[in-house]
């Protein structure tokens, strides 16, 4: 199976209290104890965001590491990542990463990742790259329509309301016919693809939301079915 597991926000990151979407990520996997590698190149490798991954993930039933673009542990990245069971991609700036990406060879070795059955997660950055577009603040100023590597069809739009700008931005984008339609998604939301299909939506919030939004005459936005992965009140 090829999956992909793209979270609008939350995760260790923005929600170290609630492991939610993490445990979720670590169970696809199939294995009792996944390998799970971190790529935290869109924050420069920020030594802050490696700990607080490790800080996590070192007290579930897993085997943590990082893969470092600035201080590289192997010559051999290509098997490095290959050996794990889910590679698991930072926020952060979008364009530096896939720059920095393209010249290491990581887009090809992911995309061997991703047929091999290896589990591809994110979280900001770290969802939309899966995507063939998807919405940016790394050019500066305002938010932009960015190339990814399209592993998954359409756009898409994370931090939908976590952020005061993102979704008039993302709207006015595919409405302009300068995006194609694709899938928003709030803090707290994961998108499970298998396959290039949209399996599952979960969330680690019980009001979180996603939505296809897409152009037809004017912009619409189709609110979607989302499982909370807690308990219900």
């Amino acid at each position: 199976m090829r999956q992909v597991i793209a979270l609008g926000g939350g995760g260790f990151s923005m929600e170290p209290d609630n492991p939610l979407l993490d445990l979720y990520i670590l169970h696809q996997s199939g294995k009792t104890t996944p390998k799970i590698c971190f790529i935290p190149t869109a924050s420069g490798d920020s030594d802050n965001y490696i700990a607080r991954f490790y800080s996590f993930f070192e007290k579930q039933n897993c085997k943590a590491s990082h893969l470092s673009l600035f201080k590289p542990q192997t010559r051999d990245l290509q098997s490095y990542l290959l050996e794990k069971d889910i590679i698991y991609v930072g926020g952060g700036n979008t364009k530096n990463m896939l720059v920095l990406w393209k010249e290491w060879g990581i887009d090809t070795i992911l995309q061997t990742a991703w047929e091999q059955g290896i589990v591809l997660a994110g979280v900001s950055a770290g969802s939309i790259c899966w995507f063939e577009e998807g919405v940016t603040d790394s050019y500066g100023g305002k938010l932009e329509q960015i190339n990814c590597l399209g592993f998954l069809s359409g756009s898409n739009c994370p931090h939908y309301d976590g952020e005061t700008n993102r979704r008039p931005s993302y709207q006015q984008l595919v409405g302009k016919g300068e995006m194609k339609a694709g899938i928003a998604t709030d803090d707290g939301v994961a998108l499970h693809f298998i396959n290039q299909e949209l399996r599952e939506i979960v969330s680690s919030r019980p009001n979180a939301k996603a939505y296809n939004v897409y152009l037809d005459k004017t912009v619409k936005e189709l609110e979607l079915d989302v499982r909370y992965l807690g308990q219900a009140d």
